[in-house]
């Protein structure tokens, strides 16, 4: 797959191409700008591909009705968009059928159900414009929970676990990793620590595919993945 944005001309993927299994788990890292959120647009067909195709289960994503494709799959992004609404309703947008014991199950996956019941009017308690009565972590949760509701066949997660400490981080990765077990998932991240229990790791550099495979081979190879995690190692040490 190629990619140009009409609208600046900047190729954000050259000749890129990767294979993911069903129920798989791919993390993909790399610098600012070197097109990991654009796959997950791709995918989402935000945008259509310049050159190339993408397929699933070996159909061309084209041929896909497109609000069939966008039900069956959950995104988190980075910016967590969250609406004047109770933190119930904010939940619910995923699948609105849900029972209370639904949303409670998954706000626990996503570790914020403790700073929920920590407000006074718990899941009543109305968000501000952009829920701006939540800290950035606790947005992103919000949205994770939001995903997990709707059960979709792939996930989409755009750096959202960037505003959560490591060991919270660690936590809803392995809640994702049961809760999600049967679907699909994509994490674009800027962290080693998403990306070790992954199935499959792609390293992206300026558009192109500069490396791919597990954590332990990868750290066992010279190169940007390796130096990656050598760095936030040290950086976690101190």
């Amino acid at each position: 797959v190629t990619f140009t944005y009409g609208d600046t001309g900047i190729t954000a993927l050259t000749n890129l191409s990767f294979t993911i299994e069903k129920g798989q788990t791919v993390a993909i890292l790399g610098k600012t700008g070197s097109g990991k959120s654009t796959i997950l647009e791709l995918i989402a067909r935000l945008y259509d591909v310049t050159s190339g195709e993408i397929l699933i289960d070996d159909v061309p994503i084209r041929q896909l009705n497109l609000h069939s494709l966008r039900e069956a799959i959950g995104t988190v992004p980075q910016d967590a968009f969250l609406f004047s609404d109770s933190i119930r309703n904010n939940i619910k947008f995923g699948k609105n059928t849900a029972t209370d014991d639904e949303v409670i199950a998954v706000a626990k996956n996503a570790v914020v159900h403790e700073n929920i019941v920590g407000f006074s009017k718990q899941y009543d308690t109305v968000l501000g414009e952009r829920g701006i009565t939540l800290s950035g972590g606790q947005k992103q949760r919000v949205s994770i929970a939001r995903a997990l509701l709707k059960n979709p066949k792939i996930y989409l997660f755009d750096d959202c676990l960037s505003a959560v400490d490591t060991e919270t981080e660690e936590e809803i990765l392995n809640n994702l990793k049961q809760a999600s077990k049967h679907a699909t998932t994509l994490i674009v991240s800027h962290r080693v620590s998403s990306a070790k229990n992954a199935d499959k790791v792609l390293v992206l550099e300026g558009g192109r595919l500069l490396q791919q495979g597990t954590h332990e081979e990868l750290n066992n190879r010279e190169g940007y993945y390796k130096e990656l995690y050598l760095n936030q190692l040290s950086e976690k040490e101190n």
